[in-house]
Order: structure tokens, then sequence, then C-alpha cells
């Protein structure tokens, strides 16, 4: 290898290096974005409605990480059901992680769920993704989550 061609390389290098953090950088910003302007929006409509059945619920962001909304049991201050929109450490793109957590009964352990969150949207489109898209994704694992603990043994 000549002079030229390792100095060259390691100039590539420290150039990937910065686009790599200009890029998480980015993702993050594309979060808080995704936070304010979709997730928490969503989340405050969805309260509302849970309140008029009598259902307690909450949000809250955490750390720039991630955001979380629960959803109590009826009638009662203790968590239910968890729907959690996670970004992944070093995240150099939008891919999220969504994690679902419950409890089956007022006596149980939370059980976790991990998966790919809107696995059928691109990281490019969640920011033009309407809000009722991310309700409508709550209320579908809220179902699930509910009747598989009322049904199945």
């Amino acid at each position: 290898m000549s002079n030229s061609e390792w100095k060259s390389e390691l100039t590539e290098f420290f150039e990937d290096i910065q686009i790599i953090e200009k890029c998480k950088k980015q993702t993050l910003e594309d979060f808080e974005q995704l936070c304010e302007f979709i997730a928490e929006p969503a989340f405050e409509n969805l309260s509302e409605e849970l309140k008029r059945q009598k259902i307690k619920s909450r949000f809250k962001k955490n750390k720039k990480k991630s955001i979380d909304f629960q959803i109590n049991f009826p009638g009662s201050r203790l968590d239910h059901f968890h729907y959690t929109i996670f970004l992944p450490k070093n995240s150099v793109q939008l891919k999220l992680t969504l994690h679902i957590r419950g409890r089956k009964n007022k006596e149980s352990q939370l059980e976790n769920k991990e998966m790919p969150f809107m696995e059928g949207v691109q990281p490019s489109d969640l920011l033009r993704m309407p809000k009722e898209k991310i309700i409508q994704d709550v209320i579908d694992h809220y179902k699930a989550f509910v009747y598989e603990t009322i049904a199945v043994p």
C-alpha cells in the first residue's frame, strides 16, 4: 500500500464516521418530531376517548429514546397495558421498535413482547403518517392483548 493510499483510506474512514454521526443526530431529531407532532397528539386523543369509557391512561416520553402509552385496568390505577415506541441505540434511520407490555390480571406480572413498529411503513414515511394510524395500531394491539387474556387459558 502506497503512502497516498493509506492516507486516502484514513480520510475516507473519518468522513464515513462523520456521516454516521450526522445520520444518528438526524434520526434523533426525526424521532423527536414523530413524538411531538404525531404520537403525542394521537395519545392525547386516545386518552380522551378512554376517559369517556372510564379508563385511565397516560403517556410519557422517556429521555429522547421512547414514548410510552399506558392504559390502566378499568376503574383502577394499576397499569394494564403499555404501548411503547422505542428508538434503538445508535439508530441511523427511523427504524423503530414496538414494546408491548401487559398484565393478564391485577395480580400478575407484566409480560413483554417486542416487534418492529409499523412494520409495513417505511422509515422515511413515518413522519408523514397521520396520527389516526398510531391510534388504530394501539387499539389493535390492545384489543388483541385483552382478547388473549380473557379467551386463552
